[in-house]
Protein backbone atom coordinates (compact mmCIF):
# COMPACT_ATOMS: atom_id res chain seq x y z
CA UNK A 1 0.00 0.00 0.00
CA UNK A 2 2.91 2.64 0.73
CA UNK A 3 4.20 1.91 -2.70
CA UNK A 4 1.07 2.75 -4.19
CA UNK A 5 0.99 6.28 -2.29
CA UNK A 6 4.44 6.92 -3.40
CA UNK A 7 3.79 6.12 -6.98
CA UNK A 8 0.56 8.07 -6.59
CA UNK A 9 2.30 11.16 -5.02
CA UNK A 10 5.26 10.77 -7.76
CA UNK A 11 2.61 11.11 -10.61
CA UNK A 12 0.76 14.26 -9.22
CA UNK A 13 4.21 15.78 -8.57
CA UNK A 14 5.08 15.19 -11.88
CA UNK A 15 2.05 16.56 -12.86
CA UNK A 16 2.15 19.77 -11.07
CA UNK A 17 5.94 20.42 -12.31
CA UNK A 18 4.70 19.85 -16.02
CA UNK A 19 2.52 22.48 -15.61
CA UNK A 20 3.98 24.74 -13.91
CA UNK A 21 6.62 24.00 -16.99
CA UNK A 22 4.44 24.81 -19.44
CA UNK A 23 2.89 28.66 -17.81
CA UNK A 24 4.42 31.83 -18.00
CA UNK A 25 4.14 35.37 -17.04
CA UNK A 26 1.03 37.32 -18.40
CA UNK A 27 1.33 41.05 -18.96
CA UNK A 28 -1.16 43.23 -19.92
CA UNK A 29 -2.79 46.69 -18.43
CA UNK A 30 -6.44 47.80 -19.45
CA UNK A 31 -7.05 51.54 -20.31
CA UNK A 32 -9.87 52.85 -20.59
CA UNK A 33 -11.03 56.29 -22.36
CA UNK A 34 -14.71 57.62 -21.90
CA UNK A 35 -15.83 61.15 -23.20
CA UNK A 36 -19.01 62.58 -23.39
CA UNK A 37 -20.19 65.76 -24.88
CA UNK A 38 -22.32 66.73 -22.10
CA UNK A 39 -18.85 66.31 -19.47
CA UNK A 40 -17.12 68.20 -22.32
CA UNK A 41 -14.33 66.29 -21.18
CA UNK A 42 -12.12 63.27 -21.47
CA UNK A 43 -11.61 60.67 -18.54
CA UNK A 44 -8.71 57.99 -18.23
CA UNK A 45 -7.80 54.71 -16.02
CA UNK A 46 -5.38 53.03 -16.69
CA UNK A 47 -5.32 49.36 -14.78
CA UNK A 48 -2.00 48.38 -14.09
CA UNK A 49 -0.69 45.37 -11.99
CA UNK A 50 0.77 46.78 -9.05
CA UNK A 51 4.33 45.52 -9.01
CA UNK A 52 4.28 45.35 -13.23
CA UNK A 53 3.90 49.31 -12.07
CA UNK A 54 6.47 49.88 -9.24
CA UNK A 55 9.25 47.93 -11.54
CA UNK A 56 8.50 50.13 -14.74
CA UNK A 57 8.52 53.41 -12.29
CA UNK A 58 11.87 52.04 -11.19
CA UNK A 59 13.38 51.40 -14.25
CA UNK A 60 12.68 54.24 -16.15
CA UNK A 61 12.23 56.97 -13.74
CA UNK A 62 15.54 55.65 -11.33
CA UNK A 63 12.63 56.03 -8.21
CA UNK A 64 11.49 53.53 -5.86
CA UNK A 65 7.86 53.56 -5.31
CA UNK A 66 5.56 51.73 -3.36
CA UNK A 67 2.05 52.13 -4.62
CA UNK A 68 0.44 50.19 -1.97
CA UNK A 69 2.00 51.17 1.48
CA UNK A 70 3.51 54.71 0.04
CA UNK A 71 6.50 56.58 2.38
CA UNK A 72 5.14 59.85 0.27
CA UNK A 73 1.56 59.88 -1.23
CA UNK A 74 2.43 63.03 -2.90
CA UNK A 75 6.10 61.78 -4.76
CA UNK A 76 4.25 58.40 -5.57
CA UNK A 77 1.96 60.22 -7.23
CA UNK A 78 4.20 62.32 -9.32
CA UNK A 79 6.41 59.13 -9.99
CA UNK A 80 2.92 57.47 -11.28
CA UNK A 81 1.94 60.61 -13.63
CA UNK A 82 5.13 61.30 -14.86
CA UNK A 83 5.57 57.23 -15.86
CA UNK A 84 2.11 57.31 -17.46
CA UNK A 85 2.65 60.62 -19.40
CA UNK A 86 5.52 59.42 -20.61
CA UNK A 87 4.09 56.27 -22.35
CA UNK A 88 0.12 57.07 -22.84
CA UNK A 89 -0.72 60.55 -25.40
CA UNK A 90 -4.02 60.77 -26.51
CA UNK A 91 -4.53 63.36 -29.83
CA UNK A 92 -8.59 64.07 -30.05
CA UNK A 93 -9.07 65.25 -33.61
CA UNK A 94 -5.67 66.22 -34.65
CA UNK A 95 -4.85 68.45 -30.79
CA UNK A 96 -2.73 66.72 -28.40
CA UNK A 97 -3.84 66.32 -24.97
CA UNK A 98 -2.58 67.35 -22.18
CA UNK A 99 -3.50 65.10 -19.52
CA UNK A 100 -4.14 65.99 -15.46
CA UNK A 101 -3.04 63.62 -13.34
CA UNK A 102 -6.49 62.98 -10.86
CA UNK A 103 -5.06 59.80 -8.47
CA UNK A 104 -5.21 56.55 -8.09
CA UNK A 105 -6.39 53.35 -5.86
CA UNK A 106 -5.80 50.39 -5.58
CA UNK A 107 -7.65 46.85 -5.97
CA UNK A 108 -5.75 43.75 -4.87
CA UNK A 109 -2.91 43.90 -6.77
CA UNK A 110 -4.15 46.16 -9.15
CA UNK A 111 -3.45 50.46 -9.38
CA UNK A 112 -6.60 51.92 -11.10
CA UNK A 113 -4.54 55.33 -12.01
CA UNK A 114 -7.20 58.44 -13.46
CA UNK A 115 -6.30 61.44 -15.76
CA UNK A 116 -8.66 63.63 -17.48
CA UNK A 117 -8.17 66.36 -19.73
CA UNK A 118 -10.61 68.98 -21.36
CA UNK A 119 -12.38 68.08 -24.83
CA UNK A 120 -14.91 71.01 -25.53
CA UNK A 121 -15.62 69.72 -29.35
CA UNK A 122 -17.41 66.72 -30.20
CA UNK A 123 -14.62 63.56 -30.57
CA UNK A 124 -14.68 62.87 -34.21
CA UNK A 125 -11.14 60.78 -34.25
CA UNK A 126 -8.80 59.33 -31.51
CA UNK A 127 -4.93 58.70 -31.86
CA UNK A 128 -3.74 56.54 -28.97
CA UNK A 129 -0.01 55.96 -27.81
CA UNK A 130 0.53 53.22 -25.43
CA UNK A 131 3.66 52.12 -24.42
CA UNK A 132 2.54 51.04 -21.11
CA UNK A 133 5.03 48.56 -19.78
CA UNK A 134 6.88 47.63 -22.84
CA UNK A 135 9.97 48.67 -21.96
CA UNK A 136 10.28 45.87 -19.12
CA UNK A 137 7.84 43.11 -20.14
CA UNK A 138 8.54 41.83 -23.83
CA UNK A 139 5.41 40.36 -24.11
CA UNK A 140 2.61 42.97 -22.71
CA UNK A 141 -0.44 43.65 -24.40
CA UNK A 142 -2.37 47.09 -23.58
CA UNK A 143 -5.92 46.46 -24.49
CA UNK A 144 -7.83 49.70 -25.00
CA UNK A 145 -11.48 50.35 -24.72
CA UNK A 146 -12.47 53.62 -25.85
CA UNK A 147 -16.17 55.56 -25.30
CA UNK A 148 -17.74 58.58 -26.94
CA UNK A 149 -21.08 59.23 -26.91
CA UNK A 150 -21.81 55.98 -25.68
CA UNK A 151 -20.30 54.53 -28.79
CA UNK A 152 -17.85 52.28 -27.29
CA UNK A 153 -14.28 50.65 -29.79
CA UNK A 154 -11.93 48.47 -28.44
CA UNK A 155 -8.19 47.07 -29.59
CA UNK A 156 -5.44 44.86 -28.47
CA UNK A 157 -1.63 46.21 -29.01
CA UNK A 158 0.97 44.16 -28.55
CA UNK A 159 4.48 44.89 -27.71
CA UNK A 160 6.16 46.60 -29.89
CA UNK A 161 2.79 47.85 -31.66
CA UNK A 162 1.87 51.20 -29.69
CA UNK A 163 -0.86 53.12 -31.18
CA UNK A 164 -4.04 52.55 -32.21
CA UNK A 165 -6.47 54.91 -34.16
CA UNK A 166 -10.35 55.46 -33.72
CA UNK A 167 -12.84 57.08 -35.80
CA UNK A 168 -16.66 58.10 -34.90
Amino acid sequence: MNIRKAVLCLTVLGLLLSIAAWAHPFYVSITSIDYTVEKKQIEVSCRIFQDDLEKAIKNQLKVGVDVIKPKDREATNRAIATYIKQNFRITANGKPKDLTFVGYEIDNDVAWCYFKAPQEENIKELKVINQLLYQDFKTQANILHVTVNKKRKSTKLDNPKRSAEFAF
